[in-house]
């Protein structure tokens, strides 16, 4: 944090901050990296002042930072100019809070965010069909089947070759009822087709 003016130049700011009458200029005040600020009357109307800031000969024109409280004397919106303590309390304001949101930035950096990518995949649950006999395995007839089945017996696989049926039962597929009949109340229930008979004309 830039420190104040010396002794000798701050005896000088006193001798230049007197308004005596043969004084046109008079200083109102330094900031803490060596700007001066001035007041001076209007030629063109005696009640008012002007201000300007005349910068630090040692400093580049484009290091040259002024405070917000001069900003605010130069732009008239502040009548009293800020004294040396408040400008140097406004630095320890400033850096504590540069300090602070350092520190809420490097906690919120330690914590997990949401778009980071997950570091391990969640296991996906399986999903249950909605037709239990739908995972059943179908099998194929034996006359239709490209490989044979080695645990089959050797008079299956003759029959087979001759073109005779192969009744494997209903691991086959053979003679598995289709799903959509139901049980039969009567053995000689049959399903039909329904034909709609012509309607009787009414007299």
């Amino acid at each position: 944090m830039p420190s104040g003016p010396g002794t000798i130049k701050q005896w000088w700011y006193r001798w230049k901050s007197l308004r005596l009458p043969w004084r046109k200029t008079w200083l109102c005040g330094s900031d803490l990296a060596g700007n001066t600020f001035w007041e001076f009357k209007d030629a063109m109307n005696a009640n008012r002042v002007r201000r300007i800031v005349r910068y630090n000969p040692r400093a580049h024109y484009a290091d040259v930072k002024m405070a917000p409280q001069w900003i605010q004397w130069l732009r008239h919106t502040r009548y009293d100019p800020p004294s040396i303590s408040e400008q140097q309390l406004d630095e320890i304001r400033q850096h504590q809070m540069k300090e602070l949101a350092a520190a809420a930035d490097q906690r919120w950096a330690s914590k997990p965010s949401a778009l980071d990518p997950p570091s391990k995949q969640q296991p996906l649950l399986p999903l249950r069909p909605r037709d239990p006999a739908g995972d059943a395995p179908q099998t194929e007839p034996e006359h239709r089947e490209g490989v044979r089945n080695m645990a089959a017996s050797h008079d299956e696989v003759v029959k087979s070759v001759e073109g005779e049926d192969v009744d494997k039962g209903r691991f086959k597929g053979e003679t598995r009822e289709p799903p959509w009949k139901g049980e039969k109340a009567a053995p000689q229930e049959e399903y039909k087709s329904w034909t709609p008979s012509a309607a009787k004309r009414r007299s």
